[in-house]
């Protein structure tokens, strides 16, 4: 059961330090289950927040399924993500104490769920973003010497 990457947050690596990952599941309605197969999707504008002990992307973009029946839903409604309490306790903690946030990192498709992996980041400064640049100036470079 391998997985299928559908899109990734290219900014996440760029605008944080990723500290740790998790995959949650999403929960969804047929529709957009259909329109993130079809990657009509974007997650680059989202983020996520703990409430009353459960985890929900905000701002994630689904396209509405142009198959679907009479069926209107706002596209970027909150959807709740489907971690162990466990996890949710482990995460709520460390961004309380550490000052962290939640990032959608990437959307992928597991078997039939759609899964997304989530990251706790620390903001990066200015400086340190002009650093990550030079880092992939490096890296590019030296791949061309090779």
């Amino acid at each position: 059961m391998g997985e299928h990457v559908l899109l990734k947050n290219k900014r996440a690596y760029y605008d944080y330090e990723i500290l740790d990952t998790w995959e949650a599941g999403i929960v969804l309605t047929g529709p957009e289950i259909k329109s993130i197969r079809n990657k009509d999707v974007s997650i680059n504008e989202s983020f996520i927040l703990i409430r009353k002990g459960q985890v929900e992307i905000l701002n994630m973009n689904i396209k509405d399924y142009e198959f679907a029946n009479n069926i209107k839903q706002d596209s970027t409604r909150n959807r709740v993500l489907l971690l162990h309490k466990e996890e949710i306790k482990k995460i709520l903690k460390r961004v309380q104490l550490e000052n962290l946030t939640i990032i959608p990192i990437k959307l992928y498709l597991k078997g039939n769920y759609a899964k997304i992996e989530i990251g706790l980041g620390k903001g990066k400064k200015t400086i340190d973003k002009r650093e990550t640049i030079k880092q992939r100036d490096v890296e590019r470079r030296l791949k061309r010497i090779k």
